[in-house]
């Protein structure tokens, strides 16, 4: 199978990246396949959830469950040398990958990593790292760092997994940074009161996966492109980016019926590519935050 081709990939994406920055307060942000963005504000960087290697493909290649690549690799983790924070939703591999954080705290010896605090003892093991060096956060917790403000949001994947102290196993994160607020849902599903804790963010930007949920994969599922358009216009979001589609052949969707269900609700949604960058000036095109009953 050939492989898509990202937008922008190796050199030329590091190009765009460290080109002149903005200060006119705005952000950009880069798609790098999978649920994995890079987020850059005030000469800051958030990587979240990268996946930026083939440890699945070989990892499964001699199974019943073959992780097929569907796009190229946009950047190596170890090109990244200029990354303040990194975020891992879940503990599954393609938001918490060895192959792509060890390499990454490596070129980046201030890294600081969030995670769910429930998952601590996983991460530390799966790294190497200190158990105390991830910063840990369940429902409703915060942290400050580099100037980016995470604020844990519970994901339902399939369920609302907690461990014995309750605390939530799959999380999403709302980053709030200068006038801007960003939510990255991790893998979720949609969950009774999800909606309501959400709304009063003011969510400007929603990274949502659209990859949907088909037991024939055999794999924990996610919104599907409709649900995902769906939750945007429900929380308010000013525009929804759609995600975790494009990587493996097994559990992919096309975005079309997303596109589709953001037409029909009025809600403003940007498509992106592999490599590709938005910027937060855009936003000036799109509707406003507006509460609902």
């Amino acid at each position: 199978m050939r492989l898509k081709k990202p937008l922008q990939k190796g050199a030329e994406f590091i190009a765009d990246v460290q080109c002149e920055p903005r200060e006119d307060g705005t952000f950009r942000l880069w798609w790098l396949g999978q649920s994995g963005f890079l987020v850059q504000w005030n000469r800051r960087h958030l990587l979240l959830d990268p996946y930026l290697s083939d440890s699945l493909t070989r990892k499964y290649a001699a199974t019943g469950k073959p992780h097929v690549r569907m796009t190229e690799l946009v950047i190596a983790a170890d090109a990244l040398d200029f990354v303040d924070l990194v975020t891992s939703s879940h503990n599954h591999t393609d938001h918490l990958d060895g192959d792509t954080l060890r390499p990454l705290m490596r070129v980046n010896p201030n890294l600081k990593m969030v995670i769910p605090e429930a998952n601590r003892a996983f991460v530390a093991d799966r790294l190497g790292c200190d158990t105390d060096w991830p910063i840990g956060l369940t429902d409703g917790q915060s942290v400050t760092v580099a100037d980016f403000t995470i604020v844990g949001i519970p994901a339902s994947h399939e369920t609302l997994e907690t461990d014995d102290e309750g605390r939530h196993r799959f999380m999403g994160y709302v980053v709030r940074f200068g006038q801007w607020s960003i939510y990255h849902s991790g893998d979720t599903m949609l969950y009774k009161g999800m909606v309501e804790r959400l709304r009063p963010w003011q969510v400007d930007v929603a990274l949502l996966p659209i990859n949907g949920c088909d037991p024939v994969r055999r794999v924990a599922g996610n919104l599907s492109g409709q649900q995902a358009a769906q939750l945007a216009y429900d929380i308010g979001a000013r525009l929804v980016i759609p995600c975790h589609y494009d990587m493996f052949t097994f559990n992919t969707a096309p975005p079309g019926s997303f596109v589709s269900a953001c037409g029909a609700l009025g809600q403003s949604c940007q498509v992106l590519e592999n490599g590709e960058g938005w910027n937060s000036a855009l936003l000036a095109a799109c509707r406003s935050v507006i509460s609902r009953q």
